[in-house]
């Protein structure tokens, strides 16, 4: 998210430890916080904010101050005690991690896609915590040629972050882009000459996205400003020794800018839009030097997506009419006037159009429908079409994106919660898919040995949401199983059910694990996701309860087992349900937490804020700024009893501040009446995804999972 806030993981709440030490599958003893030496105590400094008559008082407000030795002492603090309290853990940690490396074939290679005369992929290798790039000319037979070794640019890092390459249309140079914070706002930018390996000597900072002109010499890219808001594009002539020009700024607050080149390779577009309204502009690619074209002058609440085609343009438009986006058609000259436009998809209210590739003689198309995934290819020539439909009742299928204008396929990806992924090749014209890469699970894997399930929750205004749930065939449905159940619910951002090998190490021990595609998502369609912001945001967190009083209720688990998790924005959900209902849950783990909302979105100095007044609301607005008063974590935190809880964050993450987590754990520990266990875990190395190679990454889990077990009195 932005504050996408766009992580998987959760929260859960937790009831007495009496029901779960009877319980005969919960043997060992469960420790509670009294148990360890007394936690961490941030001191108070209470700061008074006064907003619409309303006053507010932050005890702990000073925590935003991340140059303060006493903030890093503090969090410091916390990571002792954190790692005091998990010390028992450690063997069953290591299991973990065991079991989740065992999962992943890890040296391993993607399918080559044909790109320009080259095939590119990537590959990794046994023990290295980073990916490699490599391409072969002309077919996959050929010499490798290593474009990027991560694990080498990364080497003596303690953060990395390589953001993805783009390579120039003769083929010789790749801008690429990466850092070492861990961030996900901002990235340095640089060129590497193929042929000598070597860089080049230009280098900015503060770039969010680029793309090549046809010269092989220029570049466009999007700068990010002091809110880490991309504003600017630049065009760089590499070489030159000329100053970069700046070709467009978008002075609107709410507006972030892209780049990107048409399939075709005819059009470099700058992309200007918000969360309900967006604008094109275009330039002939081989024209660099040229001026940017408005494409559609924006207007309010409309979105639309141009799609270049060497015959015409497809421009995908969304308004509020038709929430779930068409799909036109529009010739290349005389595109302005509409009524030149066709439709080529028109809009359904069943069916969100998600989005589309272009090929010469084919349009596919993602469209959600029901929840789920389905892909339709429309023959242009003869106006036909083919569904690539999948029989699972619980599924995600999704197109990998396939470079070439001219390819007579299109690569998609399956999977299921207990299907791992494969990747298929669609033949354009037959319509026939063939098999080309299944994900292997090296220590085992039988899907036949697990049921998948959709189940349907009744939401607290009659409203049925969706849940994909998975367990052991053996396991019985007698309330007594632990259970996690994961969601996110927010910026449309759908909670599709896909295969995760390390949630394997909680199902194996009898867990059941449940996706809830609740509101604030767009899982059902675009007005799914209209119902789950702005001054519907409640209906986001009482969907998600209704989906754990639904696992309980069918005996799938009960309050003393159920485990709840969500991250970044999905990490404000688990905030929320526990401040709303902390007897329902057991434990929570709230990863990287969105949880201190009216701070944050009164501050418009802090990233993403004034882009997301069209998510949450604008609290500047008296009736938004009571709303969102009404749930935002942080403020709703009270004296009552809650369930056991681990809090992550990151000390260099710029979409949800470290001190977010840090206040919300340091406002618990102060008001919380239960002796349940609370941890804070904050990663002083890195930003919003945690650690960033591989194996680091997975230890962290391990370290989730392990806290998950642990609550249950699961050792082993």
């Amino acid at each position: 998210m932005n504050k996408q806030r766009n992580l998987l993981m959760g929260c859960i709440a937790a009831l007495a430890f009496s029901a779960c030490t009877n319980n005969t599958k919960h043997t060992a003893t469960i420790t509670m916080q009294s148990d360890f030496p007394a936690p961490p105590v941030a001191s108070i400094k209470p700061v008074k904010f006064n907003e619409f008559g309303n006053e507010r008082i932050d005890n702990y407000f000073w925590l935003r101050e991340k140059e303060n030795p006493e903030v890093l002492a503090y969090l410091n603090a916390e990571n002792a005690y954190c790692d005091t309290v998990m010390q028992s853990t450690l063997p069953l940690q290591e299991k973990l991690f065991a079991e989740m490396k065992g999962r992943i074939k890890e040296t391993d290679e993607t399918v080559p896609q044909s790109d320009n005369g080259y095939f590119y992929y990537s590959r990794t290798e046994e023990g290295k915590q980073y990916r490699i790039y490599c391409r072969k000319k002309g077919d996959t037979n050929a010499p490798e040629e290593v474009v990027f070794d991560v694990n080498k640019m990364a080497e003596g890092k303690p953060a990395f972050i390589f953001a993805g390459y783009d390579i120039s249309t003769n083929n010789n140079l790749a801008a690429y882009a990466s850092n070492e914070t861990g961030s996900y706002a901002s990235f340095t930018l640089k060129f590497k000459n193929l042929e000598t390996g070597a860089d080049l000597p230009e280098s900015i900072d503060n770039v969010q996205g680029f793309a090549w002109a046809n010269d092989n010499k220029t570049v466009f890219y999007t700068l990010g400003n002091d809110a880490l808001r991309a504003w600017r594009v630049y065009r760089l002539e590499l070489g030159s020794n000329k100053p970069a020009a700046l070709v467009f700024e978008e002075p609107n607050e709410q507006f972030i800018v892209g780049v990107e080149k048409s399939k075709t390779d005819d059009f470099i577009f700058i992309t200007s839009g918000s969360f309900t309204t967006s604008e094109y502009l275009y330039l002939n690619a081989n024209e660099p030097a040229g001026k940017f074209k408005v494409f559609i002058p924006r207007t309010k609440d409309v979105e639309y997506h141009v799609y270049h085609h060497k015959e015409k343009f497809f421009i995908q438009y969304k308004d509020r009419e038709n929430l779930n986006s068409m799909l036109y058609e529009a010739p290349l000259t005389g595109y302005e006037n509409r009524s030149n436009w066709k439709v080529v998809i028109p809009h359904d209210a069943s069916a969100k159009l998600e989005g589309i590739d272009i090929f010469s003689d084919y349009i596919a198309a993602q469209i959600r429908r029901n929840g789920l995934n389905e892909i339709k290819v429309l023959n242009i020539r003869d106006n036909s079409s083919k569904t690539i439909s999948f029989p699972e009742p619980v599924y995600t299928a999704y197109m990998n994106g396939t470079p070439e204008y001219n390819s007579a396929s299109l690569r998609y990806s399956y999977t299921s919660l207990n299907r791992p992924n494969s990747v298929y090749e669609y033949d354009l014209a037959t319509g026939k898919s063939t098999l080309l890469k299944q994900q292997e699970v090296p220590s085992g894997f039988n899907p036949d040995d697990y049921t998948v399930e959709r189940v349907w929750a009744k939401a607290a205004d009659g409203v049925e949401v969706p849940m994909s749930v998975v367990y052991k065939k053996t396991l019985k449905k007698d309330g007594s199983n632990p259970a996690l159940l994961y969601s996110y619910g927010s910026y449309g951002a759908s909670s599709d059910a896909y295969f995760i090998s390390s949630f394997y190490s909680l199902i194996d021990r009898g867990f059941v694990f449940a996706v809830a595609q609740i509101r604030g998502g767009s899982d059902m369609g675009e007005q799914w996701y209209e119902d789950g912001k702005l001054l519907k945001k409640k209906n986001t967190f009482t969907d998600f309860i209704a989906c754990a009083e639904k696992l309980i209720a069918d005996k799938y688990t009960s309050p003393s087992g159920l485990a709840i998790m969500g991250g970044s924005a999905g990490g404000l959900l688990v905030g929320a349900v526990v401040n709303m209902r902390p007897e329902l849950f057991q434990t929570a783990v709230a990863q990287v937490p969105f949880v201190d909302v009216i701070n944050t979105m009164l501050d418009a100095s802090l990233p993403l804020t004034t882009q997301e007044y069209e998510e949450w609301g604008n609290p500047n607005i008296e009736e938004y700024y009571k709303y969102m008063l009404s749930y935002s974590p942080y403020d709703n935190v009270k004296a009552q009893n809650y369930p056991n809880m681990l809090i992550t964050g990151g000390l260099n993450d710029s979409q949800v501040g470290y001190h977010e987590p840090a206040k919300f754990t340091a406002k618990l520990r102060a008001m919380k009446t239960d002796n349940n266990i609370l941890l804070l875990k904050t990663n002083m190395e890195s930003g919003h995804g945690g650690a960033t190679g591989r194996f680091d990454a997975l230890k962290e889990t391990a370290f989730e999972v392990a806290f998950i077990l642990n609550r249950v009195g699961i050792t082993e």
